[in-house]
């Protein structure tokens, strides 16, 4: 009785989570092609992207957002601004933006993602990407509304079939991400977060487009060698 209303209460929590989705004060996902290359998706409060990286903006709910100040903070080095919206949330503002990066093995060079290193290499017949986010270089942003239950998330969408990774829920979610989250204070104090993921050296798609083919060669092959065995057969005397 006891194991079946764990086994409930554990379906439940997993049904709530995909229903309702986590709200992050910062979150960063990349989305990594396996030449380098990649989009980036940050969403932050105000007030966390001040504290997390010293982007030059006003925390005030009221204040405006300057967004050529946001560009110029994030836009150097092969990273380009394509697109930024806004909302609010728990009485701050958030921005959300996506990023084009032409090589993110070079995105530590830019002073927005200074905190960070990046590596993509190859070992045997794996692709290796490893990220380490270390200590943030931003300013006290004084009481913002912030109640220590505030959570920051690491995200990374791979293109091949994942073989190992060191995500701490030990799961894949939809669509092929990984997910490493911790505590703002924790960021705030510049404890670091270890990504590591290996995965194949061909993307899915190439993959899908690859059986895809096959297939339709069997099909054509077969289909051909049909026709070749009617038109051979002798035709039946009248």
């Amino acid at each position: 009785m006891a194991l079946a209303a764990l086994s409930m209460l554990l379906a439940w929590s997993f049904a709530c989570r995909a229903l309702v989705p986590r709200h992050y004060e910062y979150d960063e996902q990349i989305d990594l092609s396996l030449d380098g290359s990649a989009t980036l998706f940050i969403s932050g409060s105000v007030p966390a992207l001040i504290a997390l990286r010293g982007i030059p903006l006003d925390p005030s709910p009221s204040a405006a957002i300057g967004r050529e100040t946001v560009r110029k903070f994030y836009e150097s080095n092969g990273v380009t601004l394509a697109q930024m919206t806004t909302s609010r949330r728990d009485g701050r503002r958030f921005l959300h933006m996506r990023l084009n990066v032409a090589d993110l093995r070079k995105l530590h060079e830019t002073s927005a993602f200074a905190w960070e290193t990046f590596s993509l290499s190859k070992t045997g017949d794996e692709d290796v990407y490893k990220q380490t986010v270390g200590a943030p270089a931003g300013r006290d942003v004084g009481n913002v509304g912030w109640n220590g239950s505030e959570v920051v998330a690491f995200r990374l969408h791979l293109p091949a079939r994942i073989r190992y990774h060191n995500a701490p829920s030990r799961r894949v979610e939809r669509g092929n991400i990984l997910e490493w989250e911790q505590p703002l204070a924790d960021r705030l104090k510049g404890e670091p977060v270890l990504i590591e993921a290996r995965m194949d050296q061909q993307s899915i798609l190439y993959s899908t487009l690859l059986l895809v083919v096959s297939l339709a060669a069997l099909v054509a092959v077969t289909f051909a060698a049909i026709l070749w065995w009617i038109m051979r057969r002798p035709a039946r005397p009248v």
